[in-house]
């Protein structure tokens, strides 16, 4: 088992660098299952087990030098959520230039950030064992594709997993940082839920869809905020109700969503065409009593700037469709609770 995975998942290897030297993640062999794991590792990985499952719910723990946590979440895989993740990351940062902004992709089965953010390559080690993220465009990133090849699946069950998310969000030296932008995978399961309940951001819990109040109950400091992506369509809209729903349950405020793809217009004749439907991420906003952050058309260019790692927001940023993204990033400020002091 390659070091990078053991520091993952059991927390007991000591990686230090001398200084910040880069540790390679060896090999390629990342499929971990029980069948693979050697007579040592199989008793740690019980031990570490029984540890987990008799903390219960994990501490509370703020993420050192991170004022406030953002996480873009979706119900349902393919709607763009890693897109506007990355471009709201970049927003963020171009809207003012002051403020500090790290990302960071705990989707540990399907990391987009790394082609995203055109980034390669192992985090070095600091000083005090903690691994640096990788820089470009101004954003601080970290993703499990970088301690992983980037065609090998991950397939961990759902204990290796949260251990690799517990030591994503512990492990990392991030800084002084403004915003810490978080990808999540799609879905509601067991990362969603750990993310929620493991860091304590904001002192404000919320009162009204958007306003604040100050908590005297320490199991109300969570994520700043929420922000749900969605397509119009029907069949996506069902997840996106049920993943505000989640955040609602755990009390993280969900800030607004976010209606991407909502509409098609030919380059040529200008028509356009609402392929996945017209407002239905709308009309879920006023049902679940939420504000629509704004609308991402369907263009080819967000396509192509994502896929060749240079995003929209950065590589065209007077374009329609990255002014977009720097009116919901505007949105999404304007809604934050005060963050922790």
């Amino acid at each position: 088992m390659g070091c990078w995975l053991r520091l993952l998942l059991f927390g007991g290897v000591s990686l230090r660098g001398g200084g910040g030297a880069s540790v390679p993640l060896g090999g390629s062999r990342v499929l971990v299952c029980r069948r693979q794991l050697s007579g040592a590792d199989s008793e740690i990985l019980k031990q570490r087990r029984t540890q987990i499952m008799s903390r219960g719910l994990p501490k509370q723990k703020p993420i050192e030098g991170v004022k406030q946590v953002i996480v873009v979440a979706s119900g349902k895989g393919g709607v763009g959520k890693s897109t506007t993740a990355v471009n709201l990351a970049l927003a963020l940062a171009a809207n003012d230039s002051s403020k500090a902004v790290g990302l960071l992709d705990v989707d540990v089965y399907g990391p987009s950030i790394p082609k995203m953010m055109n980034l390669k390559g192992n985090p070095e080690l600091s000083q005090s064992n903690l691994m640096r993220p990788l820089l470009n465009y101004g954003i601080a990133c970290m993703s499990m594709g970088f301690l992983v090849e980037e065609t090998a699946p991950v397939v961990w069950r759902g204990l290796m997993v949260m251990s690799a998310i517990e030591k994503l969000l512990r492990q990392v030296e991030w800084g002084q940082l403004d915003y810490l932008v978080v990808d999540m995978p799609p879905g509601t399961g067991d990362v969603q839920l750990s993310v929620s309940q493991n860091i304590p951001i904001s002192d404000y819990h919320l009162e009204e869809p958007t306003k604040f109040k100050k908590s005297q109950a320490a199991n109300h400091n969570q994520p700043s905020g929420a922000v749900i992506v969605s397509t119009p369509q029907d069949i996506a809209l069902m997840d996106a109700r049920k993943g505000a729903e989640m955040f609602r349950k755990v009390h993280v405020p969900v800030l607004g969503l976010v209606q991407n793809m909502s509409v098609f217009q030919c380059p040529k004749c200008k028509h356009r065409t609402h392929i996945f439907g017209a407002d239905g991420a709308r009309k879920l906003a006023r049902t679940l009593d939420l504000d629509v952050l704004g609308d991402i058309p369907l263009h080819l260019n967000i396509r192509e700037t994502s896929d060749t790692g240079q995003p929209i927001v950065f590589s065209q940023p007077e374009s329609d469709e990255a002014k977009a993204y720097l009116r919901i990033a505007a949105e999404v400020v304007k809604r934050l609770p005060p963050p922790l002091k």
